[in-house]
């Protein structure tokens, strides 16, 4: 059976790339190739880029309605049994995820494209008397132009359509860069948007290798016609993009990774939070940026969650969903990512830290759950993303300790807080720093309202709002 081939979207035409160069993708478990996908070279990249901007010209005064319905029919698409197949057949074979990742990239993506439909409704001017005696000041949200959109593969759908569709919505036009690791699931993005009647250029789609990321997104970021750029992933290659994108001063959106705390107050509900903790810190192997990766536990709960943590967490396997669909998670993104989480449970593990859940190997990158106690600040374990299905332990005495423990990090997208005592509970959750925080609730989960994200320079740089994607021009 011959296998699957991701070709380039550009000016609403699927095609190879110009130079005719593809690429293999593996599957992160097995090594096995899944797929192709044409690698974009410097003369796609600027097709897709052009077409983009004569695309805006009409894009950007189409009725709001025409936007609303097209991103709903979307909607329909997604959560039909059709693409609820293909989505979930092609993200397991590309990413190794289980079915348990359908929230990320069925459930939650449909219901973000309703929310995102509804947002035409802040699409809205505004009228005032000018300090001028007799004039008024018409003040309009018109959107920006072509927006370069950066996606990562661990939640393909979700965050392929928050990269695209808000920015749509609102006039623009967008060109998508898929990571080299999923294309096939990220193009079913684009395929949707096709089929429910998106205009040719407004989304164009390109893949590349790996080695030629760098220099293409660079090329991207300075054609002239590119006017923000959105990026999901690493907060070192954040970094690049950002110094990039600094040479020609055009701004940017970030999320880049998280290193989610969660306080447990001597009066918290153990058993909940300890199940919250482990779907929240193994769920996708600990891949997503609201993974669980910090849990500060007040001296009174102590001994009873780490009893409870500790027996979860051994009854949770990694291996090959593809052959065994009872494992829990599978393979992490590459052998050196699997390298690199361990490596970090070492060093702490050296620097005193107790190793109370797992072997410190891994097979292939399949690394099994970790869970290590007495992880101080300064320790990578604590302070840097691992990524990977590992949680760090630390007992205080006082809720201020915990607080500040919590905040001991750069990163700073998602919190959780566990007490009965709701109020307390509140007053916690305020001194947290960071763009979300749970209370008895696991940190993988957001509501999309005024635009998600954290605070800090590590975890990015604004929100995916309205406001972003668009500028007020007075008339």
């Amino acid at each position: 059976m011959a296998l699957p081939s991701t070709p380039l979207f550009i000016d609403g035409e699927w095609r190879a790339s110009c130079s005719g160069a593809t690429y293999e993708v593996r599957n992160p478990n097995t090594g096995r190739v899944v797929g192709t996908a044409a690698s974009a070279s410097a003369e796609d990249c600027a097709a897709a880029v052009e077409a983009a901007a004569r695309a805006f010209t009409t894009w950007e005064t189409s009725p709001l309605s025409l936007r609303r319905d097209i991103l709903l029919k979307a909607s329909e698409h997604l959560s039909s049994d059709e693409y609820k197949a293909r989505v979930m057949a092609a993200v397991g074979e590309e990413t190794s995820a289980t079915a348990e990742t359908h929230v990320f990239n069925i459930l939650g993506p449909t219901n973000e494209l309703r929310n995102f439909a509804g947002a035409i409704g802040q699409l809205k001017g505004e009228a005032f008397t000018s300090h001028i005696p007799g004039g008024q000041v018409f003040c309009q949200r018109r959107p920006l132009g072509v927006v370069l959109s950066i996606v990562p593969w661990n939640a393909p759908i979700g965050l392929t359509l928050r990269a695209v569709a808000l920015p749509i919505v609102c006039g623009n036009t967008v060109v998508l860069k898929c990571s080299e690791v999923s294309p096939r699931t990220q193009a079913l993005v684009v395929e949707i948007f096709e089929k429910a009647g998106l205009p040719k250029g407004v989304l164009n789609f390109i893949s590349t290798t790996k080695e030629d990321s760098g220099p293409r997104v660079a090329e991207i970021i300075a054609h002239p016609a590119v006017r923000k750029i959105n990026f999901t992933g690493s907060d070192n290659v954040g970094k690049l993009i950002a110094a990039e994108a600094a040479k020609y001063l055009k701004p940017c959106v970030f999320e880049l990774g998280g290193k989610s705390p969660v306080i447990v107050l001597d009066d918290a509900d153990i058993p909940r939070a300890a199940r919250a903790i482990t779907s929240s810190a193994v769920l996708h192997g600990g891949q997503i940026c609201m993974s669980t990766e910090r849990v500060i536990i007040q001296k009174g709960a102590a001994d009873a969650l780490i009893a409870e943590l500790t027996a979860l967490f051994k009854q949770v396997i990694a291996g090959d969903p593809q052959s065994d669909p009872t494992v829990a998670f599978g393979a992490l993104f590459t052998e050196g990512s699997a390298e690199n989480v361990l490596k970090m449970i070492k060093e702490a593990v050296d620097a005193g830290a107790k190793l109370l859940v797992g072997d410190l190997t891994r097979n292939g990158a399949v690394v099994q759950p970790h869970i290590v106690a007495d992880v101080k600040s300064g320790m990578r374990l604590w302070q840097r993303e691992s990524f990977g299905p590992v949680v760090a332990l630390r007992i205080v005495d006082t809720i201020d300790e915990a607080v500040a423990a919590a905040n001991d990090s750069t990163y700073s997208l998602v919190a959780g807080v566990w007490s009965r005592d709701v109020h307390n509970a509140f007053d916690v959750a305020a001194r947290i720093r960071a763009g979300c925080t749970n209370i008895n609730g696991p940190t993988i989960h957001t509501e999309w309202m005024k635009g998600h994200g954290g605070l800090g320079g590590s975890t990015g740089y604004g929100r995916f709002t309205v406001e972003e994607w668009t500028d007020k021009m007075l008339d």
